[in-house]
């Protein structure tokens, strides 16, 4: 887990998403690539829409440029190896296009604010294609810290497994690694099951089942996230049996609500 994937774009997020990046980098001793997108407008209307069209890109290009001057400066005085790739068009299909290499994307978690990007819809979409987690951020977040608490939340099923066996080397980092599960049935594997996996990699993680068929399982994990003061929660995204997925499940209402950063792989 050396390549982190940073979305570089100017928006309320983007400081909290290269934070993370450089502390990711730095806590892997990896290398950071930053993709930055100019992003294509889209306006509506037939007469004046392609002359719209180009002003407005025209003017999203200054504004990246400006902005990517204004980080290369500073990414120039951190001590982190990275490099640099510009893009134009659709955000989540440029990040996914540049992620072929790539062992973990940060982008983030949501921002609701309109002009700026749909940040959860964009990690929804490159979540499920890219095939490699993803750490999605608050925007608010002022640093990650990879030598914390990490919850995980566990269903039992293969995204989240393969999101844990993906991220063995970022949760060897981590002070407590502790697995939550929701029970409803419908697991794979057990969480115990998961715990000695990873007791083979080095990394000796504590175990609770919670059978509660009251509650909806995202209001579960933040209350095991708060108790077990966790600094960012591990998870599979668009799982099926309770934590069934249809961009209107669990995976969204973390992205929605959640306090800390997710880690997230399908």
């Amino acid at each position: 887990m050396k390549n982190i994937l940073l979305l570089v774009h100017e928006d309320d997020g983007q400081e909290a998403r290269l934070q993370t990046a450089l502390d990711l980098t730095r806590a892997l001793d990896g290398h950071l690539t930053c993709i930055d997108v100019t992003q294509s407008p889209v306006v509506a209307g037939d007469l004046y829409a392609g002359f719209g069209e180009a002003v407005m890109l025209t003017d999203e290009r200054e504004t990246e440029a400006n902005n990517r001057a204004a980080l290369t400066e500073r990414l120039s005085h951190e001590d982190v190896r990275w490099d640099w790739t510009d893009a134009t068009g659709d955000i989540a299909g440029c990040v996914l296009e540049a992620a072929t290499l790539a062992d973990l994307i940060v982008l983030n978690r949501t921002l609701d604010a309109y002009p700026l990007p749909d940040m959860r819809t964009i990690a929804s979409r490159i979540v499920m294609h890219a095939r490699k987690p993803i750490v999605a951020v608050p925007e608010n977040l002022e640093r990650f810290n990879a030598a914390g608490r990490a919850l995980i939340a566990w269903d039992g099923q293969a995204s989240a497994a393969d999101t844990m066996r993906a991220c063995v080397p970022l949760l060897q980092l981590a002070s407590d690694v502790h697995i939550f599960m929701a029970r409803d049935g419908a697991e794979k594997t057990e969480p115990t099951e998961a715990a000695e996996y990873l007791s083979r990699h080095g990394v000796h993680a504590s175990v609770r089942i919670a059978d509660d068929g009251l509650h909806a399982p995202d209001a579960l994990i933040a209350e095991e996230a708060a108790l077990r003061q966790a600094d960012y929660v591990l998870m599979g995204a668009y799982s099926h049996g309770r934590l069934l997925e249809a961009f209107g499940g669990v995976t969204k209402r973390m992205l929605t609500k959640s306090k800390l950063p997710l880690v997230l792989g399908h």
